[in-house]
């Protein structure tokens, strides 16, 4: 069936590219009707209690995003008129400022205590603005580009929902910088990696295709994060492209066999993509891994890109054929010398010390693995900002003001009597670190009939049997005491009703604390575990997955340990994703050495020669394949603004490089020095397992030459290259 396949699609190269131009329309379609999700706090699990509570602040209360006003030095009629002006905004809720609880012409001096201090603060006030959407809502998103449109200069709206509305605006417009320098950064590398100077080209428009169709298709899923966004198409392009380079390669080995190139096209694919499939098993399984965190991120990045790999092996097989047949004349025309090192002395010298370099894996294990379990990681998401952004200012204010760094909403039943509630908010206001409790049952006696209060302010707090509460902290979110403070707040909370619920930023994040530590470590051993079986699979043996994943995790603790000895912080998120992702798309390199390394010894030759001629035959991928990798993603760490994109890509960029180093300098001293055991360890290691017979294809090739090489076409550069194996 694969030949009848291969036969068809390389007799109608322009056919093909046709169907994958009407494809890309659609997907282009799709991947603008795609949803994109900013706030990461949502994909927390819907099990906890700070996310039961975010879904009881849209209903019954639609109250799910709540931001600060600050308004300096402007008379109260101005502040006033602002609040009136705010509350028409659509998709505004409620907009509560002094006015709201007592007429703006009594003097400050004779507010109550409580009303005085949350509303005020030297020359400014602060007004409480909430919405009627989830605060990563399109509509809220606007509501909040029409309340800061009604305000002036010496205003400042803070709250998560404006640091989501800023981050929007800031990922929308950097995101085709990301790929096209991604882009451009990775064909400035092919074209110094390959023969040709158009051949780049003709890859990027295939993989442009795959990561396009992965888009388009992203609408089935409902919708992702930004971060997934942001990474996917630079992250599809640095781990596929070496799946474009090994066709090309087995191209070129099959022309020297026939007369027509579509007949070595077709045998190219027949031939490739078996091995294609299976190396990109270990791909797609790095990035399944992370659908196993609880974090929800973790399943959102994988799935799209396990899908990303997965469309990246169907361009390669179905549309990158049509091309390079389609371009075939100008890719031999614009032909040039390849400008890679030469690495012979380099990996004689690692062979005859291979005992020593094997000492130095092991060694080198010990500082890496303390290095990256001791890395400082942050999980404010506000930190991975620009502290310049406007959003940022306006926390930082609210922070310096009115020393309110975070706030908490408490969602709990609305008969527990008066005397208890009073009693309830006394104890949540001497926890330490609490600056005010707003509730209800504060400010209204309960001598005072509920049918003289006004039905806009009870259905600001009593709803369906519910009420809730704000307290504000000045302990910032993601610090050690925001946690013990959350805590404390809790245990008392439900010592009056066990059903209560308490959520806010602070509290999601705390609980994001508790989730990333366990997930990073969960999703590591699904990965190591799924890749380690996968490999144990292909090569028949329980050695050689042990020395292969061995290293690259040595890769791995050596790149998540560089913060630790350099001091810096990195996003909670990093080390899971990196963790998965680096094993995944690296191990292809050591996969690649080893399956050369077991066919050169199946033909006779001693382990020291064997492994020379493997990595001569291998390098040049891995270098390739590496530079792609770390070029499409450094370009996005060094130009992101956003920290957590820009650390992800950074550590990529860095994991490509030191998993190249290891392979290319530490597994060949490794497999010299461990063959023994592989040998008796595996099965056919040594010894070719039977071939089947084969049957007769539908291609006919050309006769062998009667002797000598084919002339001009260097038959041994040619072989190395196809008989590349990801």
């Amino acid at each position: 069936m694969l030949d009848t396949i291969a036969h068809k699609l390389t007799r109608r190269p322009k056919l093909v590219l046709f169907v994958a131009a009407v494809l890309l329309a659609l997907c282009v379609l799709g991947a603008a009707a795609t949803k994109i999700n900013y706030d990461i706090l949502t994909y927390l699990p819907p099990d906890l209690d700070s996310s039961q509570g975010e879904k009881l602040l849209e209903d019954p209360f639609h109250m799910a995003a709540t931001t600060m006003l600050i308004v300096e030095g402007m008379p109260p009629e101005y502040t006033n008129d602002l609040c009136r002006r705010v509350e028409e905004v659509p998709g505004v809720s409620s907009a509560l400022w002094i006015s709201s609880a007592a007429g703006v012409q009594i003097p400050q001096d004779f507010l109550p205590e409580g009303l005085r201090e949350m509303f005020f603060s030297g020359d400014a006030t602060m007004m409480i603005v909430q919405y009627d959407n989830p605060g990563a809502s399109e509509e809220t998103m606007e509501a909040i580009d029409q309340v800061r449109a009604l305000c002036n200069h010496r205003c400042f709206l803070a709250g998560f929902s404006v640091v989501i509305k800023d981050t929007k605006d800031l990922v929308d417009g950097e995101l085709p910088l990301y790929v096209g320098l991604a882009a451009l950064l990775s064909l400035a590398v092919m074209c110094a990696a390959m023969e040709s100077w158009l051949l780049p080209a003709a890859f990027l428009l295939s993989i442009g295709a795959a990561i396009l169709y992965n888009f388009g298709t992203n609408i089935f899923l409902g919708q992702i994060s930004y971060i997934t966004q942001a990474i996917a198409a630079v992250l599809q392009l640095g781990v596929t492209m070496d799946y474009s380079i090994f066709l090309y390669h087995r191209y070129e080995e099959e022309r020297r066999r026939f007369d027509d190139n579509r007949d070595a096209m077709a045998a190219a694919v027949k031939a490739a993509f078996t091995s294609l499939f299976s190396s990109s098993l270990t791909t797609v399984a790095g990035f399944l891994a992370l659908c196993f965190m609880r974090l929800l991120l973790g399943r959102d990045i994988g799935l799209v890109m396990a899908k990303g790999v997965a469309l990246g092996v169907a361009s390669v097989a179905l549309v990158l054929p049509a091309v390079l047949l389609t371009l075939d004349g100008p890719i031999r025309k614009y032909s040039h010398r390849v400008f890679l090192p030469d690495l012979s002395r380099a990996n004689r010298f690692v062979v005859r010390h291979n005992k020593a370099f094997s000492i130095l894996a092991l060694v080198c294990f010990l500082p890496a693995l303390y290095g990256q379990n001791h890395a400082g990681v942050y999980y404010k998401l506000d930190e991975a900002l620009p502290q310049d952004m406007p959003s940022i200012v306006a926390t930082n204010k609210l922070k310096d003001e009115f020393n309110m760094a975070s706030s908490h909403f408490i969602v709990m039943r609305d008969d527990l009597p008066y005397d208890q509630s009073l009693e309830l908010i006394h104890k949540l206001e001497k926890v330490e670190g609490v600056e005010s409790v707003v509730a209800f049952d504060q400010f209204v006696s309960n001598a005072v009939p509920q049918f003289f209060i006004p039905q806009d302010i009870l259905d600001v707090c009593k709803r369906d049997g519910l009420q809730i509460a704000m307290i504000n902290s000045r302990y910032e979110t993601a610090s050690d005491q925001a946690g013990r403070q959350v805590d404390e707040l809790n245990a008392i909370l439900k010592s009056y009703d066990p059903q209560a619920k308490m959520t806010g930023e602070a509290v999601l994040t705390k609980d994001l604390i508790d989730i990333a530590d366990i997930d990073f470590k969960v999703t590591n051993y699904i990965s190591i575990a799924a890749i380690f079986l996968i490999i144990a699979v292909t090569f028949r043996s329980i050695s050689v997955p042990a020395l292969l994943v061995a290293a690259i995790e040595l890769a791995i603790c050596v790149n998540q340990g560089v913060p630790y000895f350099s001091g810096a912080e990195i996003p909670f998120v990093a080390p899971t994703v990196i963790g998965c992702v680096q094993l995944g798309a690296t191990v292809d390199y050591a996969i690649l050495m080893t399956t050369r390394f077991r066919e050169e010894l199946q033909k006779g030759l001693d382990r020291e020669t064997a492994i020379l001629a493997a990595a001569q035959a291998a390098d040049s991928s891995i270098i390739t394949s590496a530079l792609v990798l770390f070029c499409a993603t450094l370009g996005v760490g060094m130009v992101s603004k956003i920290e957590i994109i820009s650390s992800i890509c950074l550590m990529l960029a860095r994991g490509a490089f030191i998993s190249a180093l290891c392979i290319l300098f530490l597994l060949p001293a490794l497999l010299t020095a461990f063959e023994p055991l592989l040998n008796k360890t595996s099965l056919n290691w040594r010894v070719p397992k039977p071939p089947k017979e084969k049957k007769p294809g539908r291609f006919q090739r050309k006769p062998a030459p009667a002797q000598g090489p084919l002339p001009q076409e260097q038959p041994e550069e040619i072989e190395k290259k196809g008989d590349l194996v990801r």
